[in-house]
């Protein structure tokens, strides 16, 4: 899950595999593979980059067991 920031300020964690796409017009809105939408402060590079933190935190985490 990915931390992002509300329009409200308020905080939300997200399934960053079920967004679809990412736009931008003014504020960042995120569509889901489900047609929901979000719109969040995030800038669209944020969300990217915190997706790949996700994504490389999983991979890290999978190298850890293959160790034992």
């Amino acid at each position: 899950m990915i931390n992002l920031t509300r329009l409200n300020d308020k905080q939300i964690f997200i399934n960053p595999d079920l967004i679809d796409n990412i736009e931008t017009h003014p504020d960042t809105t995120i569509t889901f593979t489900n047609g929901n939408k979000l719109s969040v402060k995030d800038k669209p590079e944020e969300i990217v980059n915190k997706i790949i933190d996700f994504r490389a935190r999983i991979a890290g985490a999978g190298k850890q067991y293959e160790n034992k």
